[in-house]
């Protein structure tokens, strides 16, 4: 299913629809993730100033593939990510 992403509020609630409907609790999914349960709160409240590393993170862990939508004249300026650039 894709969901519209226009902020961070919008993420957070799929990062903690994410971890509820793996019956995931948050200290757990934080302590699996290599992040702190302050640090994925903060992502599932959608504070404003997250380190995208750790974000990262969070979203392979949960399983979140993230996908942008860009106009085809961006996409012909963009190199080819090879199989390497498409994985964190």
């Amino acid at each position: 299913m894709q969901i519209p992403i226009s902020n961070a509020t919008a993420i957070g609630k799929v990062v903690r629809a994410s971890r509820k409907a793996q019956g995931i609790r948050q200290d757990d999914a934080a302590g699996s993730m290599g992040v702190s349960e302050n640090f994925l709160g903060k992502v599932e409240r959608g504070a404003d100033s997250v380190h995208w590393g750790k974000l990262f993170q969070v979203l392979e862990g949960l399983g979140i593939r993230l996908i942008v939508d860009v106009p085809e004249q961006v996409a012909r300026h963009l190199p080819h990510a090879s199989p390497d650039e498409s994985t964190p």
